[in-house]
């Protein structure tokens, strides 16, 4: 029995009225069954050595996949680490770990080594599971999955509900995980979030393997196991919001400076930016250039309520800009590798725009077909590339050739390459 049959049949865990839920994804009263405890009740965080020892041991004697999901404390914290970790597996049942008192957790992988993970929306929590040394060797994604399959909806509580016919309460995703000790009603929620992660992911391997993508799958999942670290993001500064109202050079310069001075208290505090300053402080400050404290505390953002040293530590910050040649001066544009905005394309190359507009259509029309994102079947950037800059001599093995280059999988130059073929071989 899985875990999905178990918890339906756990009346208890049920409104009144409620039945397992049908092929179809709904309960047989028709409406979706709430899914309020956890089937074993809420596990003891583990917060020690031994305790952290006990829990990998259990784990490694389960059986299946392995479901995991990890707690940010994204908008209070800084930075994007781990305040718990959710596990569970078949036969070990859910386990939650507080990275914060027990920071590695590469022994877990290592007892682990070959079992899949099952991660909803993999991207967002493996660089915060990479730093506390979880690693997946093979994994499986429950929201890449449902985009493949074509579901209007791939968040986790539309897709349990969808698929399974439960509904997950998601009261505290926006909390303050970093919070010790943790509230019972959050620690609740995050184990019912991998409860039935497993089931889900049963589900959408039979539904892509009936509609003939989970090879298209697999390639997908493997290139999020396998891929890098990304590279940092070069000039940071430059996503303030609002940075569209900042014209000039020196104005770009006083953004910068004022960025990389919250950016390090807010590191030394451990809080979030947004908490030491808004961007929007940011840009005003920017666009007003103030030549003193006293101007800038009639800034948007400089309030009453901001004191004397803190008012002086952002006008140094100005001052800074305001002292530096032309030369240390921001550019107005960053540098972008490959081809410009498609916008300007109409004018520097009319044929390349062609091309593109081509290219564009046809994509798009195979992902409908394919009854699945156009972002999921080959990459925006990916067609622009190939557009801006086509193989000299356009035909099926040179285009595979370059989509391949730019990282497209083997199942999507197979699909792509026949209709790229025919854009780029609009007449000029």
């Amino acid at each position: 029995m899985t875990d999905a049959q178990e918890t339906a049949a756990d009346t208890s865990l049920r409104t009144t009225g409620g039945a397992p839920p049908e092929d179809d994804g709904s309960s047989a009263a028709g409406a979706p069954i709430p899914l309020l405890e956890p089937r074993e009740g809420i596990p003891p965080v583990v917060a020690d050595d031994a305790a952290l020892a006990d829990m990998i041991a259990r784990l490694a004697a389960g059986s299946g996949p392995l479901a995991v999901d990890a707690e940010r404390a994204s908008g209070y914290r800084y930075g994007q680490r781990a305040y718990l970790v959710q596990l569970r597996r078949q036969g070990a049942g859910t386990a939650l770990i507080d990275p914060v008192a027990c920071p590695d957790l590469s022994g877990l992988g290592e007892a682990l080594s070959g079992v899949e993970w099952v991660l909803h929306a993999a991207t967002q929590d493996l660089p915060c599971l990479r730093e506390i040394g979880m690693v997946p060797e093979r994994l499986f994604d429950t929201e890449l999955a449902g985009r493949l399959a074509g579901f209007p909806r791939v968040g986790l509580g539309a897709m349990v509900e969808s698929v399974l016919g439960y509904v997950l309460e998601k009261g505290h995703s926006a909390v303050d995980w970093s919070t010790r000790p943790l509230p019972e009603p959050w620690l609740r929620y995050a184990a019912l979030d991998v409860e039935l992660l497993v089931d889900l992911r049963d589900a959408l391997e039979k539904e892509l393997d009936r509609q003939g993508k989970l090879e298209w799958a697999h390639e997908e999942f493997d290139a999020i196991a396998t891929a890098p670290p990304p590279e940092p993001r070069k000039d940071p500064w430059r996503r303030t919001s609002g940075m569209h109202k900042v014209r000039r050079r020196r104005q770009l310069a006083v953004v910068r400076e004022m960025w990389e001075t919250r950016d390090r208290i807010a590191q030394r505090r451990d809080v979030s930016p947004g908490k030491v300053l808004s961007d929007t402080a940011i840009v005003e400050a920017a666009l007003a250039v103030p030549a003193g404290t006293h101007v800038l505390a009639t800034l948007n953002g400089f309030g009453h309520r901001m004191g004397r040293r803190q008012l002086e530590q952002w006008q140094a910050a100005v001052e800074r800009a305001k002292a530096l040649t032309e030369s240390q001066l921001p550019q107005q544009g960053q540098s972008v590798a490959g081809p410009p905005p498609p916008r300007a394309w109409a004018d520097k190359d009319p044929v390349a725009a062609a091309r593109l507009s081509a290219a564009r259509t046809a994509v798009t029309a195979l992902a409908e077909r394919l009854a699945m994102p156009q972002e999921n079947l080959i990459t925006p950037d990916t067609v622009r590339r190939i557009c801006w800059e086509p193989p000299k001599t356009v035909d099926a093995e040179s285009v595979a050739a370059a989509l391949a280059g730019y990282g497209a999988r083997p199942w999507q130059v197979a699909q792509v390459t026949p209709v790229l073929v025919d854009a780029l071989s609009v007449p000029e």
